[in-house]
């Protein structure tokens, strides 16, 4: 069942389903909270998920006024965990969702008991990638569309080469689908704040929960060796998804739930 929480004077659109230790799934962008379906089952058997849509996806309305940063985006979870009187809680942050749920770890040590980054690089984009996205992200805000010429290469950052079509096909359609409004107000100002974003590596030392890194054997925008080196400043552990692009759970989530289900069973109470 689908909530509406207060946030930012809007609505910040959001599932909580299960019990127990609460955790805070944080998607990629370009999907919702829906992409963590593959390992609800056995989540939600032992935890409490509050799955939240990012502005401008899924269900949400666009992103509020004022936003300019990550850290925004971050305080605008933080809220969301405020409003349901929740205290201490883990984060599981894919691609976006690792960026600012690393930055509400370092900030809030007392209330983030445990941190899982999937997929995601917290320092600043290499400047030659920041140049190409922003590039893209221009002719997308121009068109109010992603270009024909770029959509293929779009899908495929998210996937292994191997992915089957009936992976491809769903997140096609959405690109699709997305109206130039969302586009523009939404999804355009958020993918500059993703690869604009400030170096938070030097924020990884800070953090003293208990956490893990997984990055997908293939994922093409954030390869395994960034993935390294957050491990090792967060004196963790560093799991190579077998097979897997950037969308990691999509391609092995049986992979990830007995990975995942291990580090819970230490760490969320």
């Amino acid at each position: 069942m689908s909530e509406l929480a207060k946030i930012k004077r809007t609505s910040l659109n959001y599932i909580d389903v299960g019990s127990g230790f609460p955790l805070l799934l944080g998607h990629s962008y370009l999907f919702s909270g829906e992409m963590w379906s593959t390992l609800l089952p056995a989540l939600v058997e032992h935890y409490r998920l509050i799955i939240p849509d990012l502005w401008g996806h899924g269900g949400s309305p666009e992103l509020p006024d004022g936003h300019s940063s990550l850290s925004d985006i971050a305080n605008d979870h933080l809220a969301l965990m405020d409003d349901l009187g929740i205290t201490e809680f883990g984060i599981l942050g894919i691609s976006v969702g690792g960026m600012w749920g690393a930055e509400l770890a370092a900030l809030y040590p007392r209330r983030i008991k445990l941190l899982v980054l999937m997929g995601t690089f917290v320092g600043i984009e290499p400047s030659e990638k920041k140049t190409h996205y922003f590039t893209l992200l221009d002719s997308i805000d121009a068109a109010g569309a992603v270009p024909k010429p770029f959509l293929e290469y779009v899908v495929g950052q998210f996937y292994s080469d191997e992915a089957p079509e009936s992976l491809l096909s769903p997140l096609r359609h959405r690109l699709q689908t997305i109206t130039s409004e969302r586009y523009r107000q939404s999804i355009v100002p958020l993918g500059k704040m993703i690869f604009g974003r400030k170096d938070n590596l030097p924020l990884l030392g800070q953090i003293r929960c208990p956490a893990l890194v997984l990055t997908g054997e293939q994922d093409k925008p954030r390869p395994p060796e960034e993935g390294k080196l957050m491990a090792s400043l967060l004196r963790c552990e560093h799991v190579v998804v077998p097979g897997a692009g950037h969308i990691s759970v999509h391609e092995n989530p049986e992979c990830i739930v007995g990975v995942l289900l291990s580090f819970l069973q230490q760490h969320a109470s």
